[in-house]
């Protein structure tokens, strides 16, 4: 994998680790702060979004790392857009218009994937 594939997909991945952990440890009082949206979805699939996020950081990293299923790395890429795609329309249709941050995150994942693919 060349350089520019790890200056994007270690900070995405840092970042969907962080989050993802948040999700499936904590509680919606503990996690409202943060993320206002907690409340409109059942707090089963709040965990199973964390656990998506934590195996697609996960995704990111290893197999890259050890030479091993390095197919898996453009599909967590691409499971990491789909997951973004999803949370844009859930703050979308949740009235909430604050979605710089998944903006973003869907950009970063997108080009982890272009990266991971090799162009």
């Amino acid at each position: 994998m060349n350089i520019a594939y790890w200056i994007v997909a270690v900070p995405l991945a840092l970042f969907y680790l962080y989050a993802g952990t948040l999700k499936v440890t904590r509680g919606r009082d503990q996690l409202r702060p943060m993320m206002a949206w907690v409340d409109r979805i059942p707090l089963p699939a709040l965990r199973a979004l964390g656990t998506a996020e934590v195996l697609g950081a996960t995704g990111l990293l290893l197999p890259p790392l050890t030479g091993i299923a390095l197919p898996l790395a453009p599909a967590a890429a691409g499971g990491l857009v789909l997951l973004q795609a999803g949370a844009i329309a859930v703050h979308l249709a949740g009235g909430d218009r604050r979605i710089a941050l998944n903006a973003g995150l869907v950009t970063s994942a997108a080009v982890t994937l272009w990266l991971a693919t090799g162009r």
